[in-house]
């Protein structure tokens, strides 16, 4: 990575430009067997949609605090690395009531409502499927977000410095994401352009780490894995081997 990349949308820009086809965030379900893998250009490639549906059909602006009502998910990842493109604060977890925008799954929806802002819902389906039948009150994701722009410019330029993401209570800048992310990097001991496992949830800043900052910091990719925890052991041996993981996060408490 670019050693003057100072938010996490910086941190994507240099991977795109570096090796646009390599995979960056593989995604695995194992409640229902989904697997996703999308590569730098195509993760990117959503998070231009995103942001130009966040900045423009949506009004948000820089400092907007938006609450990320969603599990870990590749969708998930997309919306962190969009709100660091717009400058809009995401709050994982956050309180709708408290803020500007919420972005819910379909199983947060009742508390999404408190939000008096824009509410988007996402059904979580395979391959991003829109719900059957759309939320009401709520604009469904997978309608609005394919016929977006593919580039994005955002308005006024993102500060490194402002607030970007709050988890479990803590607010980070941009920089900071990007600075905390090298060094967890480093100090666990990533190889060079690692492919990192990673069974942990996104509500704590090691989720948020070990499934996405921290990989895109080192120049390489993520397997997030949502419910790992109902495959045997044998099984998660396997992926281990067929994904050629070379980093295996900590496995979640509990």
């Amino acid at each position: 990575m670019n050693a003057i990349d100072r938010t996490p949308a910086d941190l994507l820009g240099s991977a795109l430009a570096a090796d646009p086809a390599r995979p960056l965030v593989t995604f695995y379900d194992d409640a229902t067997g989904e697997r996703v893998e999308l590569s730098v250009a195509t993760f990117a490639n959503w998070v231009a949609k995103t942001a130009n549906y966040l900045q423009g059909d949506l009004g948000a602006e820089p400092g907007d605090r938006l609450a990320l009502l969603l599990p870990a998910h590749w969708q998930t990842a997309v919306w962190l690395l969009t709100c660091s493109a717009v400058g809009v604060v995401a709050e994982v977890g956050g309180d709708p009531a408290a803020a500007d925008l919420v972005v819910a799954g379909p199983d947060r929806l009742a508390e999404a409502r408190a939000c008096s802002g824009e509410r988007v819902a996402l059904a979580l389906r395979p391959l991003g499927g829109r719900f059957p039948q759309p939320p009401e009150g709520f604009a469904d994701y997978a309608v609005e977000v394919p016929g977006q722009g593919d580039r994005f410019v955002p308005f006024v330029p993102v500060a490194a410095d402002a607030v970007a993401l709050v988890v479990a209570g803590e607010e980070l800048t941009g920089a900071q994401v990007v600075d905390r992310a090298r060094a967890d990097a480093a100090a666990a001991g990533l190889p060079a352009a690692p492919r990192v496992l990673s069974g942990l949830p996104y509500d704590t800043w090691e989720g948020l780490s070990y499934g996405l900052y921290g990989p895109l910091a080192a120049g390489g990719s993520v397997v997030l894995c949502r419910h790992l925890g109902r495959l045997a052991e044998e099984a998660e041996e396997a992926r281990e081997t067929s994904e050629k993981i070379t980093f295996r996060a900590p496995r979640a408490a509990g």
